[in-house]
């Protein structure tokens, strides 16, 4: 399965100075063919595989929602739950799906503002695979409290009893931050994809038409449209990047301000968030390389892109490696004992320290196969490294929240936690609801921004005629 699309020849601004980048479209690719491309896989029908992928994913949905109305009717106690292990796989997938959906903003908003041209062929995937993964992250701490219905409780409105909410507790502060970044999100991949809808409703027919033309708000694709649509689009990507900084960061304040040893640090808000970017991107490529193949988008999403987001997969897994090397130093550097136990049998002679090897290898270890070249234009080692990176990720978690806390300050509070089945069918309803959803986003809406890619193509660029010019005068004079 290794890459081995051609350059492109199409004229590129830089040839004039004698500079030849890698094309972000290969094959020289019309605009009209980028149209017809993105726009058949919403208007045609869907191939056999998508529905072999849809109907399991709706029926481990459905396993969701049974464990739930479960859950609910029966009480927490069917977690795994005990003394003084009070969070389980409930949180420690709460933390890996907000994680999951880093990527999304970070490829939206920071490459966009730096300028990064290569974002254009993945920002609308994964701009949804951010969305819907904050929507499978709620779940957890929502159903965690046990009454979900008092959830509401939890914003800033005084209750019947006139108590206002704890602010300085970090788990409030989890509620601003992921309701934040989920609305931002929202509206920020909205408005990508007024002008791709707009295009859905000229070429569509009867109700697809109508609606599609609802969602478009009008959308004409004039001057003045444009100006303002670059202007939102501008001022939201300024919003979100933050965003991308602070809503993990605030996430990691749930175990950085507490006292539990193994949690009591202070690199927890750039480790965690190095972590989600790292752990996003490894999403990221597990969803669009077999997309990429399933709908014939190998020139749009070419080997560059791969390159780029595998590069940037090593960089992160790096910093996550150098952050889980500081915890032991940090642990060994206070000359706290109780920190120095929790590490000591995380890593040495706990009954956990399966998942902490686990956790090293697929998440320090493995990525490091990706200084090579040949590793990252290889796409089934690239696919089989980002998905050890997804399991590490998990597992990452998993050490951090319940194993800490199976080791207390005492001994006779020991206790070793299990899943139960109730969290291992949510576990795996979440993701049934993570990809019945992306299906469905696939299935309805451009999954490549459009006007987005025509944007980095040559003919795009109003100098276009006059390098082509140039090149076939340099053609003549050197024949």
């Amino acid at each position: 399965m290794a890459d081995t699309n051609t350059a492109n020849t199409a004229v590129h601004p830089t040839e004039a100075e004698g500079v030849v980048r890698e094309p972000l479209v290969l094959n020289n690719r019309s605009l009209g063919w980028i149209t017809e491309r993105i726009c058949g896989i919403v208007e045609n029908r869907q191939p056999f595989i998508w529905w072999v992928l849809f109907v399991p994913s709706v029926l481990l949905f459905l396993c969701l929602v049974f464990s739930l109305v479960y859950l609910v009717s029966t009480g927490v106690g069917v977690w795994g739950m005990n003394h003084p292990v009070a969070w389980g796989w409930d949180i420690v997938n709460f933390v890996f799906w907000i994680g999951i959906g880093h990527a999304g903003t970070l490829i939206s908003a920071i490459l966009f503002l730096t300028r990064q041209k290569w974002r254009t062929s993945v920002n609308r995937a994964s701009e949804a695979m951010t969305l819907i993964a904050v929507m499978c992250a709620g779940i957890f701490p929502g159903f965690h409290v046990g009454r979900f219905w008092m959830v509401w409780f939890l914003a800033p409105v005084p209750n019947s009893n006139a108590i206002w909410q704890n602010f300085k507790s970090p788990l409030l502060w989890d509620v601003f931050a992921v309701s934040t970044y989920f609305i931002v999100s929202v509206i920020f991949w909205y408005i990508g994809l007024i002008p791709d809808l707009a295009t859905l409703r000229d070429r569509g027919k009867g109700i697809a038409k109508k609606l599609y033309g609802f969602f478009a708000l009008g959308w004409r694709g004039g001057n003045r449209q444009w100006h303002h649509y670059e202007m939102a689009y501008l001022i939201l990507a300024a919003l979100s990047t933050p965003l991308v900084l602070s809503v993990h960061s605030v996430v990691s304040f749930d175990f950085a301000t507490s006292v539990v040893p193994g949690w009591h640090t202070t690199i927890f808000p750039p480790y965690f968030v190095a972590g989600a970017i790292f752990g996003g991107f490894a999403m990221v490529l597990t969803l669009m390389l077999p997309i990429r193949k399933l709908y014939g988008l190998e020139d749009l999403i070419t080997g560059k892109h791969v390159d780029n987001m595998a590069k940037i997969i090593l960089l992160t897994g790096t910093i996550v490696g150098y952050a889980y090397i500081m915890e032991l130093f940090i642990s060994y550097y206070a000359a706290n004992k109780f920190e120095g136990d929790a590490f000591h049998m995380r890593i040495l002679s706990g009954p956990y320290t399966w998942a902490y090897y686990c956790m090293f290898f697929c998440n320090v270890i493995a990525p490091q196969v990706f200084w090579f070249h040949w590793a990252r234009h290889n796409l089934w080692m690239v696919f089989i490294i980002v998905n050890f990176v997804n399991f590490g990720m998990w597992f990452e978690r998993f050490v951090i929240i319940p194993t800490s806390l199976a080791r207390d300050f005492l001994p006779g509070q020991w206790g070793y936690y299990s899943a139960s089945w109730v969290e291992k069918l949510m576990f795996a309803g979440s993701f049934g609801m993570f990809f019945m959803l992306f299906l469905i986003f696939i299935r309805f809406l451009p999954i490549i921004a459009v006007s987005e890619v025509k944007g980095v193509l040559p003919e795009s660029d109003p100098h276009y005629h006059d390098w082509k010019r140039l090149r076939e005068k340099r053609r003549g004079a050197g024949k």
